[in-house]
């Protein structure tokens, strides 16, 4: 079966703008007595979850609902303009301790992560994105570190993306049985690479389409994207990479309907939709073509090395700490992010 066209994506996009339009406030009834919903998300949701939201609006449960003005962004950014104040029903984030941060500030429920898919709405992998053809013949980690490569990833200050594509660089030194001593080393030589940091996932894939640097670390969906909406580059599975994990919740004082929404997400027809733009299915969708894809007919090739955050890392509680801690009171500069300081590189 074949996931909806761009042609189609667009018709329900508009029928979800002129939907929302009728809403009147975002945190408030509708002018029909409908709900809207404020959802916030991280960069690369925006054209996905556009197509959601009109999909939803088709179900029983979302007939009556709006999304006026959703918000995307850099997802550490995102995270943390909702505690300080941006209105928010539903949040979709880039990593989990963007909904840590949350559930500390008691916005989301400690129980966020309940369920089948433990508090997961979406999925992908780490890819090189190379110019058409892939002149510079890159292949693996170690091509990212010859002598006339450069690199474009956002920054892990401010982009959960980053974070997940520095991890994988880290995490496939490991996996080919190099020690810590290895792995840090080989990060020195990347960021030595690295032409730019841009904020988020979507600003690096742009400064990328616009001729920086000669590979792009991003999501496999981000690439995937792009490519449907014509951009003329290829992507790369390396043989080790990392499974990207999206968590998203309800906030506590959501209305029933926010609940709703995140029922749809997570269900088969929610993440047959979501596959539509590249993203790994959670649970059986069947089979799908997607458009944009290196193979459309087979989207979603398995790696040959596929990490994960809690079976390699030990979850993001301890990973998040041990590689991008700030520094700031008693909490020590984290590995990747001392590397990072002594580049120069985005600081």
């Amino acid at each position: 079966m074949q996931i909806r066209s761009r042609a189609a994506v667009a018709a329900a996009l508009l029928g979800a703008l002129a939907l929302s339009a009728c809403s009147a406030d975002a945190d408030s009834e509708g002018g029909d007595g409908g709900t809207n919903l404020a959802v916030v998300g991280f960069s690369v949701m925006e054209t996905p979850n556009d197509a959601a939201f009109a999909a939803f609006q088709k179900t029983e449960a979302g007939t009556d609902v709006t999304f006026d003005g959703p918000a995307y962004g850099a997802s550490g950014d995102m995270s943390r303009g909702v505690v300080d104040g941006q209105d928010a029903d539903l949040v979709h984030f880039s990593l989990e301790p963007d909904m840590t941060r949350l559930v500390d500030a008691g916005i989301v429920s400690a129980d966020w992560k309940d369920g089948d898919t433990k508090g997961i709405c979406t999925q992908s992998i780490v890819v090189m994105v190379v110019p058409k053809g892939n002149p510079k013949k890159i292949d693996s980690w170690d091509d990212l570190v010859k002598d006339d490569v450069s690199v474009v990833t956002p920054n892990p200050a401010s982009s959960g993306s980053a974070k997940w594509n520095l991890l994988a660089a880290y995490g496939s030194v490991i996996s080919d049985g190099g020690s810590e001593d290895d792995a840090a080393a080989y990060m020195g030589q990347l960021f030595e690479h690295v032409s730019a940091l841009p904020d988020s996932g979507r600003d690096a894939t742009t400064a990328f389409t616009q001729g920086q640097g000669d590979v792009l670390l991003s999501y496999e969906n981000e690439a995937i994207l792009a490519r449907q909406n014509g951009e003329d580059f290829d992507y790369v599975i390396p043989d080790t990479t990392l499974l990207i994990e999206n968590p998203c919740a309800v906030t506590e004082d959501a209305p029933d309907q926010a609940a709703d929404f995140l029922e749809f997400q997570r269900s088969e027809e929610g993440q047959k939709l979501y596959s539509g733009f590249g993203f790994r299915p959670l649970v059986d969708v069947g089979a799908v073509e997607v458009e944009g894809a290196l193979d459309p007919a087979n989207a979603f090739p398995e790696p040959a090395t596929e990490l994960t955050i809690d079976g390699d890392f030990n979850g993001w509680g301890e990973a998040n700490d041990k590689f991008f801690g700030d520094g700031e009171e008693d909490n020590p500069l984290g590995i990747i992010t001392e590397i990072q300081s002594e580049s120069g590189v985005g600081s």
